[in-house]
């Protein structure tokens, strides 16, 4: 069992960045695959990014590509979300995913954990 918990979130300005994190309870966090997904209001859940086990493979939606990237310290047992460059359209609520064993995995269905999520609003 994985509890994931969110933070960092908060309202900036266009151009502006944040530094989402996501701490993880259990002992073996390092067995999973982590994901960040986000739900604008009104719009359906979409992926943002995701990253392996070990933190050596990564990928990114195309929106986010170049401007997002997610990184994990697996000894602190958190992963992070280093988003530069907002836009009024990266608004909504962030949340953090987990999978065990998982691959990187754009599908929301394959990840077996859910944190809260956090809320990024990003003014223009």
């Amino acid at each position: 069992q994985v509890q994931l918990v969110e933070s960092g979130g908060g309202l900036v300005q266009a151009g502006g960045s944040l530094r989402l994190s996501c701490a993880a309870s259990g002992r073996t966090f390092s067995s999973y695959a982590m994901g960040w997904f986000r739900q604008a209001p009104g719009k359906e859940r979409e992926f943002v990014a995701t990253i392996n086990w070990s933190g050596g493979s990564t990928s990114y939606a195309d929106s986010v590509k170049g401007r997002f990237t997610i990184s994990r310290d697996n000894a602190k047992k958190t992963v992070y979300l280093q988003m530069n460059s907002l836009k009024p359209e990266d608004t909504g609520v962030y949340h953090c995913t987990a999978v065990k064993w998982g691959g990187l995995t754009r599908v929301a269905g394959s990840y077996d954990y859910w944190g809260q999520g956090t809320h990024v609003t990003v003014s223009s």
